[in-house]
């Protein structure tokens, strides 16, 4: 029975919980729920390194670099997920944040069996994305040792790509390879093993706080709105124009004038009714601002 995932705290039996499985439904979720409010309270102190590693991608970013979430199982499709949502949310082009899972898209769905055991097939994925030295790696697993993880981040060191490591587990090989080591240890889970609970939810809070942060510092956020987002369907539109009503203050046939005349884009709305300008004007101004609508607004770009 000995084997390396025997000392992962991953894989501990939790003493909260060994009860759990003589519990009515509501007690189940009480200690489901209890073990959950720690996440927030253990990541916190991570923070500055978390910071460290948005700080990589906003560089790499702003270079024309990528990034690239890699995982196998859970890890992969919260990958996926997060880089899924970058461009409705902030109107970025789908090859800016891309999600890469063992055993390809077909294990977003169904487990593919084995595929998270080869080196190999981490570079070779990366290898067919086209990975450069200006792009930007995040590799995510819980146990810290993925094979196929591993595989990608050696490929990605390889070619000079910077290498962030998000596991679940300390000092694990994953961090001997990053640049920047994210060890977001939640301790043992509610159901021995299940990564998808404590692990997946830190993962997620985590990817939000990397793709987030760095968003609001290429100035896709104005003030708190989401002013970069794609109206691509109607209740989009309906918030992208609450979002011109809530930052401007103008009347509702202003609104529709200037979100009709910026075709749509709500960055260019906002600028024409708080700096009185045209849709020209306004494009210009945040061509000048590199997208900052609080730089363009005043002209200070």
């Amino acid at each position: 029975m000995n084997h390396t995932l025997n000392s992962l705290v991953t894989e501990q039996p939790n003493p909260q919980t060994d009860h759990i499985d003589q519990l009515p439904s509501a007690e189940i979720m009480e200690l489901i729920n209890r073990e959950d409010r720690r996440i927030g309270e253990l990541i916190q102190p991570l923070i500055p390194v978390i910071a460290q590693a948005a700080d990589l991608i906003v560089a790499r970013f702003q270079s024309g670099g990528r990034l690239f979430y890699v995982g196998a199982g859970t890890s992969g499709r919260l990958g996926i997920l997060d880089a899924s949502e970058c461009p409705p949310t902030y109107g970025t082009p789908p090859s800016m944040v891309q999600g890469i899972i063992a055993g390809g898209f077909r294990a977003v769905k169904d487990p593919v069996e084995g595929a998270e055991d080869s080196e190999q097939a981490g570079g070779t994925d990366l290898e067919n994305h086209g990975l450069n030295a200006n792009d930007v790696v995040v590799g995510i697993a819980a146990s810290g040792r993925t094979p196929y993880v591993i595989g990608a981040m050696k490929y990605a060191r390889q070619i000079g790509a910077v290498v962030i490591g998000l596991s679940n587990n300390s000092d694990t090989p994953m961090s001997s390879l990053s640049n920047v080591s994210i060890e977001a240890v939640m301790g043992p889970e509610v159901v021995m093993g299940s990564t998808r609970m404590k692990a997946g939810t830190a993962q997620k809070m985590i990817l939000n706080m990397l793709t987030t942060t760095a968003m609001i510092r290429l100035g896709k956020v104005y003030r708190n709105f989401m002013v970069d987002l794609n109206p691509s369907n109607e209740k989009l539109v309906h918030r992208a124009k609450r979002m011109i009503q809530l930052a401007t203050g103008a009347k509702e046939n202003e609104i529709e004038q200037a979100f009709t005349e910026a075709d749509g884009h709500v960055k260019t709305a906002i600028v024409m009714l708080m700096a009185d300008v045209d849709a020209a004007e306004a494009a210009r101004r945040l061509e000048q601002a590199d997208g900052f609508v609080r730089h363009a607004i005043t002209g200070s770009g």
